[in-house]
C-alpha cells in the first residue's frame, strides 16, 4: 500500500471517530417555564405530565430544566430542576425518577405570584441551554403569554435567543380575549415576531396537548 492511500485512510478513520464522538451534535436541551401567576398556577397539573412526557422522551446525554414563571424570572433560584442524563441508562433512570419527584414536591406547594416576567425566564434559558453546548436547544414556555412586569422590572431591551426553537404550551384565553379574539391572536404574533427578532429557528404554540404533545421535541 503506497503511502498516500494510507495517509487518506487514516485520515478519514480520524474524521470518522470525531464525528462519532461529539455527542454535543445530536445532544437536546430543553428548558421548560411553567407560568406561576394568578390563577395560571392552577394549571400545574397539566404542566407535570408535559415534564413526565419530557422525561419519558430524552435520551442518555440530553439535558433537562424546569423554571418558574414569576415577578422576576432572570434568576436561578427559579429553577425547580435541572440535570443532564448520564450516559449509563441506569443512572439516568434514577436521575428522571429524582428529577419527577421533585417536580411533584413543587407542584403541590406552588403558589401564584403577583407578576409574570416571560422575558427574564427567556433570557435565563438561553444561558442555561447555550451552556450545555448541545447540538438542539428548546424553550418550552406553558403559559397564558401574558407578561405583567413589576414596578422598576426592565425587559424592554433586545434579547438573544440565537439556535433556540421557542414552544408556547396551553396558551388559554384571557376573559378579555373571549370579548374580543383580536387580543389573543396580536399577543401570539407580536411574541413571535419578538423571539424571531431575538433569533430563535422556531416559534411553534401547541394548544392541543392530548394530539400534539410530539411536536414538542419536533425539530423539523
Amino acid at each position: 500500500m503506497n503511502k498516500f492511500l494510507t495517509l487518506l485512510i487514516v485520515s478519514f478513520g480520524m474524521i470518522l471517530v470525531s464525528a462519532c464522538g461529539d455527542s454535543r451534535i445530536h445532544s437536546h436541551a430543553v428548558y421548560m417555564l411553567v407560568d406561576t401567576s394568578g390563577t395560571y398556577a392552577q394549571e400545574m397539573n397539566k404542566a407535570s405530565k408535559i415534564v413526565n412526557y419530557l422525561l419519558a422522551t430524552l435520551n442518555p446525554g440530553d439535558s433537562l430544566a424546569v423554571a418558574k414563571v414569576e415577578t422576576r424570572s432572570f434568576t436561578e433560584k427559579d429553577i425547580i430542576a435541572k440535570v443532564t442524563f448520564d450516559k449509563r441508562p441506569s443512572q439516568a433512570t434514577s436521575q428522571k425518577r429524582r428529577f419527577k419527584n421533585n417536580i411533584e414536591v413543587f407542584a403541590k406547594q406552588v403558589k401564584g405570584s403577583a407578576y409574570t416576567d416571560i422575558t427574564g425566564g427567556l433570557i435565563q434559558g438561553a444561558e442555561y441551554l447555550n451552556e450545555t453546548k448541545a447540538g438542539i436547544k428548546t424553550i418550552v414556555v406553558f403559559s397564558d403569554m401574558q407578561q405583567e412586569l413589576g414596578k422598576g422590572t426592565i425587559r424592554d431591551f433586545p434579547i438573544r435567543l440565537d439556535g433556540i426553537r421557542i414552544v408556547a404550551l396551553n396558551v388559554t384565553k384571557l376573559g378579555t380575549d373571549n370579548a374580543d379574539p383580536r387580543r389573543y391572536l396580536d399577543r401570539l404574533a407580536q411574541w413571535e415576531a419578538s423571539v424571531r427578532k431575538a433569533g430563535a429557528t422556531d416559534w411553534v404554540v401547541v394548544n392541543d396537548l392530548e394530539n400534539n404533545i410530539e411536536s414538542i421535541l419536533a425539530t423539523r
